[in-house]
């Protein structure tokens, strides 16, 4: 197998480092906008790790995607960018027929005059919309395999397989209790992905239904998370699981709630309120004349680096599903879930706790399809491949995953 990787921030840094723990692929060409990223994160394996090698490279021009899956010989590509640059890495993997995995799904639109009550376009749209496409070349696009999505799904379809009978729910919960020293408001992932999945309506999906919308921030309840992170409150956010999840798994309603926390979700509405959180451009004036600037990507100049925070942060984050069914006749609530530690993640590969767990999934999805325990054809999400090869090699990579009834 040989990669493509487009993208050198946190979570692309930190693919490089648990992949080359492994030993599934011949080389991953490590590619990014800023060369310097790209070259730092290869260069961080050591002189002795040949399989990586570091390129400049438009993830916004497909022709240059072309070109360098065509130039390097790649068979996969992995997109490691922000979603704004999942169609053109898409199209581009297409075009070339190359596999192709993303950790985020094409961006939604809001619904143009009921932007609360229904759907517009939703998340990943675009991309389903190209599965006959993708079929026809005998080629996989495996989109939505990060953590959340991804390993959450991998959860849901595996309670559905072995756990219940009938599934009432299935409701992704994240919670976490990081602290980060020095800093007032230092988000732990990237802000522009948050303010887009936080400020969107959030989607629900109801049996009889299908999917609808609320208003951001809704529905809020208190969930406790495990191994000590403690009680969280969670509110509805959009997010690609709701999308993937009853397209494979049957159950009545399927949400997706995010511990925000009552400081974070003031911040959002203030950026909100003051239109800082628009991607269109604004007029500045500058020293040297008018310069047009998109008011979210000067909110993430002004932020520091997720990837950056590991040494300043402290404790645990954690993903996973909760599920409400039968099994047997009887009630039945558990919640399948990963947590980890970011002193455990800084010590033993040097990336903060959010990055890293984001990058396992992708990197083990890589390998399930390298020695074929994972194959399929079409645009495809984690529900749709059985979990139990995927559950397994987790727990080889040294990152188990735990159960708790409920």
């Amino acid at each position: 197998m040989r990669v493509l990787m487009v993208g050198a921030g946190g979570v692309g840094t930190a693919i490089t480092r648990i992949a080359a723990r492994r030993s599934f692929f011949e080389h991953i060409v490590v590619a990014d906008y800023d060369p310097r990223r790209a070259e730092a994160a290869v260069a961080a394996l050591g002189a002795d790790e040949r399989r990586f090698t570091a390129a400049r490279l438009d993830a916004s021009d497909p022709a240059a995607v072309r070109a360098a899956l065509a130039e390097h010989r790649c068979d996969v590509l992995l997109n490691a960018t922000d979603p704004r640059f999942v169609l053109p890495l898409f199209e581009a993997a297409l075009a070339e027929r190359a596999h192709y995995l993303d950790m985020a799904m094409s961006l939604s639109r809001p619904h143009p005059t009921r932007p609360y009550e229904e759907c517009g376009v939703k998340l990943g749209d675009a991309q389903f919309d190209r599965a006959a496409e993708w079929e026809a070349a005998d080629r996989l696009a495996l989109v939505g395999m990060g953590v959340e999505p991804g390993l959450a799904d991998v959860f849901a379809r595996h309670a559905a397989d072995t756990l219940f009978d009938e599934i009432e729910e299935i409701g992704v919960r994240d919670g976490a209790n990081l602290i980060v020293d020095g800093y007032d408001f230092a988000p732990s992932f990237s802000i522009w992905t948050t303010i887009e999945e936080c400020l969107n309506p959030p989607v629900v999906y109801e049996e009889g239904r299908g999917w609808f919308t609320t208003a951001p921030f809704s529905e809020p309840e208190v969930f406790d998370f495990p191994e000590g992170i403690g009680p969280v409150e969670c509110v509805n956010v959009e997010h690609e699981e709701v999308l993937l999840v009853p397209r494979w798994v049957k159950a009545r309603r399927v949400t997706f709630k995010y511990g925000l926390g009552e400081e974070f979700i003031g911040v959002l509405r203030t950026l909100h309120k003051l239109g800082l959180d628009r991607t269109d451009p604004v007029t500045v004036h500058g020293a040297d004349g008018e310069v047009a600037v998109s008011p979210r990507d000067v909110v993430a100049a002004c932020l520091p680096d997720p990837a950056s925070l590991g040494d300043r942060m402290h404790g645990k984050t954690c993903a996973g599903t909760w599920v409400k069914g039968t099994k047997d006749g009887r009630p039945r609530e558990v919640y399948l879930y990963h947590v980890v530690d970011n002193q455990w993640s800084m010590r033993e590969y040097g990336s903060q706790a959010v990055v890293w767990q984001t990058a396992i999934n992708p990197v083990a999805a890589l390998e399930l399809l390298a020695t074929g325990a994972w194959h399929g054809r079409g645009v495809l999400g984690p529900e749709a491949l059985p979990p139990a090869p995927f559950l397994d090699l987790l727990t080889e990579y040294g990152a188990p995953w735990g159960m708790r009834e409920q």
